[in-house]
C-alpha cells in the first residue's frame, strides 16, 4: 500500500469514531462523560473492555515476545485470570456500594483526605506512563510504516494522534469510548484471524496441523519451572499476572470507570466474569500469531526490522503485513487493527486521567453546576497535551517497551495495593497525614531491592532475575509501613 492510501485508510477510520461521537455525545454532561449515565449494557462494556486491555502492547509487542520466552506470557495470562475474579468479588461490590465516581475516593473514607490524593496522585503517574508507553509503540508502528517515508517527524505523529483522540472523547467521554472500543476490539480481532489465515495459507498449513508441526511447537512452550532465577519461571509469571490484574484494572480508574457505568454491581460482575474468560482466549490467539510470525521469517527468510540501529522484534508483524506480498487484504486490516490498538487504550486514558484529576484533585463535584463542564473541558485539554509531552520523551529512551511499561508500573502500582489492601483487609487506622511518605518509601526500598543482583552479583539474591513480582513486594512493603504508622480503630 502507498502511503496515500494508508492516510486514506486512517482518515476514513477517524471518520467512524467522529461519527460515533456525534450520536453519543449529544448529551454533553459530566454525568455522560464520568459514568455515562450509569446505563452502560454489560456485555457492550465486557467486549469493549477487551481492546482496551490488549492495546498496542499485545498487538504489537506480545507475538514479538515469542523470540525470547516462547509461550511463558500465558502463565501471567492465567494469572490474570485469577486477579479478575478478586476483583469481582471484592472490589466491584465496594465501589458499587459506595457509589463513586473516582475510585480513590474509598480511600478518603477509609483513611482520610492525604491517602485519598498520595492513591489518586499514584494513579495518574501510573496512567500517564502506561497510556503514553502504549501510545508510543504504536505511534513507532505507524512511522515505520508511512510517515517517516513521508517526512514526517515522529512527534507530529504523535501529536495528530493525541488530536484526533481529543475530538472524538471530548463530550461524550466515557460513554462514547463504550462503543468505539468495541468498534476497535472488532478491528484488532480481525486483523490477527486474517495476519493467521494468510500465513498458514502461505506456509501450506491447516489450523489442526499447525500445533503437530516440529516447529512450531519448539516456539510455544507455555510452562517453565526449571529455573526460579529466570523471569520467565512460573510462579513467578502467574502469581505477578494475579496482582498486576488486581492493581492495574481493580484499582485502575482507567479500567473501572468503565465498569462504574454498568446499571449495578450484578451486570457489572458478568462484565467482569466475560471479559476475563475472553482474555485467555484472545491472548493465546495473539501468542499463536506471534509464533506463525516467527515460523514465516524463517521460512521466507524475512530479516527482523531495526529501527535506529536497535533490533525490534515488535516490529516484525507489521513489517510482514505490509512488506511481504501478502496481499492488502492484510495490510488494510492490519493498519486499522494497529490504530484501533493505539486508541483503544489511550482514549480511555485520556478520559481517565481528566475524570481523576477533575474529580480527586479539582473536587470538581463539589463546585456550581455552571462550572463543572468548563472546567472538564479544560483539563481535558491540559491531559492531552501531557501526554504528547511524555511520549516525545520516549521516543529517546531504549528496551522493550512491553518489559519498560510493566517494570514501572509494578514500582507505581505498588503503593495503590498496598493502600487498598490495608483499607480491606484490616480496620486499623493510619497517620493519614504520612500516607506519601510510605508510598515513596516503598517504591524507593522496591527499587533498591530489585537493583541488588546486577549491583551486587554475589549477593544473598544472587542471578535472581525480578520480574511481575516486584509489585507484589512493593505492595507488601506498603502494607507493613502502614501498620506501622496505625493504631487499633477505636469502638464507639
Amino acid at each position: 500500500m502507498s502511503s496515500i492510501q494508508i492516510l486514506l485508510l486512517i482518515a476514513a477510520y477517524f471518520g467512524v469514531l467522529i461519527l460515533i461521537s456525534y450520536f453519543t455525545g449529544k448529551e454533553d454532561t459530566n454525568a455522560a462523560f464520568f459514568k455515562a449515565n450509569k446505563s452502560a449494557p454489560w456485555y457492550l462494556v465486557a467486549f469493549g473492555m477487551i481492546g482496551a486491555s490488549l492495546s498496542g502492547v499485545t498487538f504489537i509487542s506480545v507475538p514479538g515476545l515469542i523470540d525470547g520466552q516462547q509461550f511463558a506470557y500465558m502463565q501471567g495470562v492465567l494469572g490474570f485470570f485469577v486477579g479478575y475474579l478478586v476483583v469481582l468479588l471484592v472490589l466491584i461490590p465496594l465501589y458499587y456500594k459506595l457509589n463513586v465516581t473516582s475510585i480513590y475516593q474509598y480511600l478518603e473514607e477509609r483513611f482520610g483526605i492525604v491517602s485519598y490524593k498520595t492513591g489518586a496522585f499514584f494513579f495518574l503517574l501510573s496512567r500517564v506512563t502506561g497510556a503514553s508507553f502504549r501510545l508510543y509503540l504504536v505511534a513507532l508502528a505507524m512511522q515505520y510504516i508511512v510517515f517517516e517515508s513521508l517526512g514526517v517527524p515522529f512527534w507530529v505523529t504523535v501529536v495528530i494522534s493525541i488530536l484526533l483522540i481529543w475530538l472524538y472523547t471530548n463530550k461524550g467521554g466515557i460513554k462514547t469510548i463504550i462503543w468505539t472500543d468495541t468498534l476497535q476490539t472488532i478491528a484488532m480481532l480481525t486483523s490477527v484471524i486474517v495476519a493467521i489465515v494468510l500465513i498458514l495459507n502461505k506456509l501450506d498449513w491447516t489450523l489442526a496441523e499447525t500445533f503437530t508441526k516440529e516447529t512450531f511447537k519448539n516456539k510455544s512452550q507455555i510452562f517453565f519451572f526449571d529455573d526460579v532465577n529466570s523471569k520467565i519461571y512460573f510462579w513467578k509469571y502467574f502469581i505477578g499476572g494475579i496482582f498486576i490484574t488486581i492493581a492495574m484494572t481493580g484499582l485502575d480508574q482507567d479500567m473501572m470507570q468503565k465498569n462504574l457505568t454498568c446499571k449495578n454491581s450484578k451486570e457489572s460482575k458478568k462484565n467482569m466474569f466475560s471479559m476475563s474468560i475472553l482474555l485467555v482466549i484472545v491472548n493465546l490467539v495473539f501468542l499463536t500469531l506471534g509464533a506463525l510470525l516467527f515460523i514465516y521469517a524463517e521460512e521466507f527468510g524475512v530479516k527482523i526490522p531495526v529501527l535506529n540501529e536497535v533490533t525490534r522484534t515488535d516490529l516484525l508483524f507489521p513489517e510482514i503485513a505490509m512488506n511481504q506480498g501478502l496481499g492488502k487484504g492484510l495490510a488494510i486490516t492490519f493498519i486499522i487493527g494497529l490504530i484501533a490498538a493505539a486508541y483503544s487504550s489511550a482514549d480511555s486514558a485520556l478520559t481517565s486521567l481528566t475524570t481523576s484529576f477533575s474529580v480527586d484533585f479539582l473536587n470538581i463535584e463539589k463546585k456550581p453546576l455552571e462550572q463543572q463542564k468548563p472546567l472538564r473541558k479544560k483539563v481535558h485539554i491540559i491531559v492531552s497535551f501531557v501526554l504528547i509531552v511524555v511520549v516525545v520523551i520516549f521516543n529517546s529512551l531504549e528496551g522493550s517497551v512491553v518489559s519498560n511499561l510493566f517494570k514501572f508500573a509494578t514500582f507505581t502500582y505498588g503503593p495503590l495495593l498496598g493502600l487498598f489492601a490495608f483499607g480491606i483487609l484490616t480496620n486499623r487506622r493510619i497517620i493519614d497525614k504520612l500516607a506519601w511518605v510510605i508510598g515513596l518509601l516503598s517504591i524507593t526500598l522496591t527499587y533498591l531491592i530489585t537493583i541488588i543482583p546486577e549491583t551486587f552479583p554475589n549477593s544473598f539474591i544472587g542471578q535472581y532475575a525480578f520480574h511481575w513480582e516486584i509489585l507484589l513486594l512493593n505492595g507488601l512493603i506498603t502494607f507493613i509501613g502502614l501498620l506501622i504508622i496505625s493504631k487499633k480503630k477505636e469502638k464507639n
